[in-house]
């Protein structure tokens, strides 16, 4: 199948990364979000990133900035993916708000485009089940940053078809991505282990065991990790990190999964991390 043109839906942070990584990749972008303001922002912060890696001579790209940035088209509308040959979706980590989105453009695409899924823990059979495509649709778990990140977390739903697997994968070989292909069980892999893992962080602090600082310093000096579990959490966002934990809490029923009581207050003050200027850490 050949992919000429995709739409990306949802311009937050990863959305707008998946959009930049398909149209350096040569492929035009059709790039929707409810909120024009979000969607001037998302275009303004693909341009100072195509732009500052020209400057620093760390680009890799075989056109311009310009040429780059003119092959995303925005728009308000779902109705904007009529012709679009593959989706990506990107919005929020709630099912209602899926659901919505997948039986809007289930009617507006034509039969054989793919739906990829960007979902951190939302079930991708659950998905398929509000389509007529249910073998059609893939869950594409991409990270933070899209641009720079090299591996994607690929999930076979219950009736993904081998076509639709093997199109996705070509596609992400284009991205100069690869992707590795799991089950379909709640949090996949990735998340599975690292919300877990970032909210048990939260309680260290919560309950005073440690600063931010010193949870993220252990991880990184005892670890080698790059970055510290509370550092991800911010630049994840935390009502990301909340919306997550809570599917896994609420699709396993294990308390292993329950929030921290400061995870909700802290997003309940609108302190979501990078993309707020302040989470664990002031930005």
């Amino acid at each position: 199948m050949s992919v000429r043109t995709v739409g990306v839906v949802g311009a937050g942070t990863i959305g707008r990364g998946v959009a930049q990584s398909f149209a350096e990749a040569g492929i035009e972008v059709v790039l929707v979000d409810v909120s024009h303001s979000q969607l001037d922002s998302a275009m303004a912060q693909i341009r100072r990133d195509l732009l500052v890696n020209e400057m620093l001579g760390v680009s890799t790209l075989k056109d311009g900035a310009d040429t780059v940035r003119d092959r995303i088209r925005c728009d308000t509308g779902l109705t904007a993916l009529a012709d679009v040959d593959f989706v990506v979706e990107n919005v929020t980590e709630n099912w209602s708000v899926k659901r919505e989105v997948y039986e809007e453009i289930d009617a507006l695409c034509r039969p054989g485009v793919i739906f990829g899924v960007n979902t951190s823990a939302v079930p991708i059979t659950r998905v398929g089940s509000v389509t007529r495509r249910p073998s059609e649709v893939i869950g594409l778990h991409f990270m933070n940053p899209v641009p720079l990140m090299d591996t994607v977390e690929v999930v076979r739903g219950h009736f993904t078809s081998n076509d639709t697997l093997s199109t996705a994968l070509g596609l992400l070989r284009e991205l100069g991505k690869e992707g590795i292909v799991v089950g379909n069980a709640p949090g996949f892999v990735t998340n599975r282990v690292l919300m877990p893992t970032i909210n048990e962080a939260i309680f260290c602090v919560q309950d005073q065991v440690a600063s931010a600082e010193d949870v993220d310093k252990m991880f990184k000096g005892c670890f080698g990790h790059k970055m510290g579990p509370l550092e991800t959490a911010d630049l994840i966002g935390l009502d990301t990190i909340l919306n997550s934990i809570t599917v896994l809490y609420e699709s396993f029923r294990d308390t292993k999964y329950r929030p921290a009581p400061l995870l909700l207050r802290m997003v309940d003050a609108g302190l979501l991390g990078r993309k707020a200027g302040r989470g664990f850490y002031v930005y």
